[in-house]
């Protein structure tokens, strides 16, 4: 119970959708509040950030904050006894631009490990490759201007081919074309072992279940881990 009220204190999740009713569970929070909170925080205490700064799918959409997938890292990291604390930045419908034009508050503490998951609503609405490619670069550049140590997680995403096979492939790409450009550390793809399986996504087909959030954990801590292993034995 203590971990889950530390998660709660600090979360970031800002929470719209894109289209259709909001579900009940989800909550809006004022943004100068959360910084205002998050950086409180951070000043109170010696523990690393992690930022996990993304959409729906970070945010943990149609569930209960503590079954999205960052609520589940801190549970690992407290269970771990590793001096981690996860910061839920995820606002439902983002879009890599909408994204960039809220990060700079977001940035107004100290981040030591930034996830950058951003992308999927710009594939499924069609946006051109070059401009999700630059608002993402950009991203990443804000980032080290604020932070230059800051370790940067890129979540690797895919779509469906309803934008034509081409559109869908370049998209794949994407994200580890920019992983390697910028030598940052990448999930191959957030949602593998959970897209596409009915059992573990909700009605909409899209987010995930708690079980499916279960899972996306699995594949962001795979990186996350050997970041922190790193860190531990540099300090």
């Amino acid at each position: 119970m203590q971990n889950l009220l530390k998660f709660r204190y600090i979360l970031l999740v800002l929470m719209l959708v894109s289209c259709g009713d909001t579900p009940k569970k989800e909550a809006d929070t004022e943004p100068s509040k959360t910084s205002d909170a998050v950086t409180q925080a951070a000043e109170k205490s010696e523990e690393k950030i992690i930022l996990f700064f993304g959409n729906s799918l970070t945010a943990g959409y149609g569930l209960d904050t503590e079954e999205a997938f960052p609520a589940l890292i801190q549970d690992r990291l407290d269970s771990l006894d590793l001096n981690y604390t996860a910061i839920n930045s995820g606002l439902s419908g983002e879009t890599t631009s909408a994204g960039l034009n809220r990060l700079d508050w977001v940035l107004n503490q100290k981040v030591d490990i930034f996830v950058l998951e951003l992308g999927a609503n710009d594939g499924l609405r069609g946006i051109p490759i070059k401009e999700t490619r630059k608002n993402l670069q950009a991203i990443i550049d804000l980032v080290r201007e604020k932070n230059a140590d800051t370790q940067i997680v890129l979540a690797g995403m895919q779509i469906p081919p309803n934008m034509g096979q081409k559109y869908a492939g370049d998209f794949r790409q994407l994200f580890p074309e920019l992983a390697e450009m910028n030598d940052i550390k990448l999930i191959p793809f957030l949602l593998e072992g959970v897209a596409g399986n009915p059992d573990l996504n909700q009605d909409d087909g899209i987010h995930p279940t708690s079980e499916g959030q279960l899972i996306v954990r699995d594949n962001v801590w795979d990186v996350l881990e050997d970041i922190i292993q790193e860190e531990t034995v540099l300090n």
